[in-house]
């Protein structure tokens, strides 16, 4: 991965309490599916586990790795809601893994590993990705034009996981376009650098043509206004814990999120980002 451990650490090892106290019960840190706009933030989430469950095209019996699982959010959903019978993960965050790990799921195992050294024992029969492809390229890749080839050998790995004709239910934020403003500069760059260093948004038409030669494309389905309730929803509950949080972690930890959080329900409300689900099938 282009962010490493260290960096993935910044992004994810503050302290599971802390996250705990603002993202939903079971601790997803990706875009929900509002489907009615109506929802509570738990139902949305697993609205979101269901649909790229279906994208998988999974059931009990089939294997499948989860590629950037954090906390388990998704991992549980398969074990527990779904009853899948094998359900494996991998992530970079030493923190997250120690939390699946006091789920303890039923045929879940997870790995810190970076998916560039990962070598199942088995093919799988599906896979599932949700926003971990944002941290495999850096703003200076992307500049110098190597995002697209950097997203094809990731599509091309992981089709090596697979079985013949799997099929891999993904997600990943995107970034739409440039805000005009340098305030509006300046809480995005905060956001790569500090809160996310090492990765940056991919854009959809970069997802469409690395995805190609390894996998079809057979649906796309984008979110902007789910993810814009979702991060609104995480800075309403992190605002109601600012005391709490500020005594146990510092005033510049509630600061650095506070702006991160706002910056993030700006731009999904003013189209600079978006998010995208897929479902795609092995060639």
């Amino acid at each position: 991965m282009t962010s490493n451990q260290r960096q993935i650490e910044v992004s994810y090892d503050v302290s599971n309490e802390f996250f705990r106290l603002w993202l939903d019960e079971n601790m997803h840190y990706t875009s929900a599916s509002y489907l009615t706009g109506n929802e509570t933030l738990e139902v949305a989430q697993l609205q979101k586990c269901k649909i790229l469950y279906d994208y998988a095209e999974m059931n009990t019996d089939k294997t499948v790795l989860d590629i950037g699982c954090g906390w388990g959010a998704n991992l549980q959903y398969l074990a527990l809601d779904r009853g899948v019978k094998k359900a494996d993960g991998i992530t970079l965050s030493p923190a997250q893994a120690a939390e699946i790990e006091r789920r303890k799921l039923p045929g879940v195992t997870a790995w810190v590993c970076d998916y560039k050294d990962f070598q199942p024992a088995q093919p799988y029969d599906a896979l599932i990705s949700i926003e971990m492809i944002d941290h495999l390229v850096s703003p200076a890749q992307a500049k110098d034009g190597q995002a697209v080839d950097i997203y094809r050998q990731y599509f091309s790995k992981v089709a090596q996981w697979v079985k013949p004709g799997a099929c891999f239910g993904f997600q990943a934020i995107l970034r739409n376009k440039v805000p005009r403003t340098k305030k509006d500069l300046l809480d995005l760059q905060f956001t790569a650098d500090v809160i996310f260093p090492g990765g940056l948004n991919p854009r959809l038409e970069e997802m469409i043509t690395a995805a190609h030669p390894a996998w079809e494309v057979l649906e796309v389905r984008t979110q902007r206004e789910s993810y814009g309730k979702t991060t609104a929803e995480w800075y309403r509950r992190m605002q109601l814990h600012e005391k709490e949080i500020r005594a146990k972690w510092g005033d510049q930890v509630y600061d650095d999120y506070d702006r991160y959080l706002s910056t993030c329900v700006r731009a999904f409300d003013n189209h600079w980002s978006s998010d995208v689900q897929m479902k795609l099938r092995k060639v």
